[in-house]
């Protein structure tokens, strides 16, 4: 395959890809020596920038820059992920576990336990509860380094085999409360609008949603 070039910074604005969410894309500057950064994880704590080329001098302050449209469209599909996992489980019962998602600037994808199809009035009703959130416009409540233990005993939703530090980040809008190292929008309403696009399974007793929100 193609060189690629893996880089870390003394401090970075780029997300790394993790609960789900694809990592953030932008460019490295210097002068007029621009290199595109098109993958962002996170490995042993640190934030990893992936080029397929390096800049000419290394000894450089660098401008990091994200695709702003982008990260801000992903993060509004991450945070209505969260609205959608709590109206779930408030219109189709607590037995509702999230067993993954992919966040992307451009859609997201739920995938939960449940025992039958969704009917259209229900996803429907989904759909509206998600967005009467939406339009309540709850501020996001972020704490970082948070006991494990203490998020536990305020009820915040957890992954199931996920593997959590002593402390941890909770995000909360309302009565939402999750584990979540992904980014978020600064309140509900920066979501604009929530759609469903598809419901369907995709194994025993597994359902997926497919939904839009925002400029999508």
């Amino acid at each position: 395959g193609e060189e690629q070039f893996q880089v870390v910074l003394n401090s970075t604005p780029f997300y790394p890809e993790g609960g789900g969410q694809v990592g953030d894309t932008g460019t490295l500057s210097s002068g007029d020596n621009i290199v595109e950064v098109f993958d962002t994880k996170k490995e042993n704590n640190l934030i990893i920038h992936t080029l397929k080329e390096l800049p000419k001098n290394l000894e450089e302050t660098f401008n990091a820059q994200v695709n702003s449209s982008q990260q801000l469209s992903s993060a509004r599909n991450h945070s209505a992920t969260h609205l959608l996992h709590e109206s779930l489980r408030a219109i189709l019962g607590s037995h509702v576990e999230q067993k993954g998602s992919l966040v992307k600037p451009e859609n997201l994808r739920f995938d939960f336990s449940h025992f039958e199809r969704v009917d259209a009035e229900t996803l429907a009703q989904i759909e509206q509860d998600v967005n009467k959130k939406i339009l309540e416009n709850i501020i996001l409540a972020e704490r970082r380094e948070i006991l494990l233990e203490d998020a536990k005993a305020e009820g915040a939703m957890m992954l199931f085999g996920e593997k959590y530090g002593e402390t941890v980040r909770m995000i909360g809008f309302g009565t939402s409360k999750e584990l979540c190292g992904g980014i978020h929008v600064k309140a509900t309403g920066s979501i604009g609008l929530f759609r469903i696009t598809s419901e369907a399974s995709v194994a025993s007793g597994i359902r997926r949603i497919e939904a839009v929100t925002g400029e999508a």
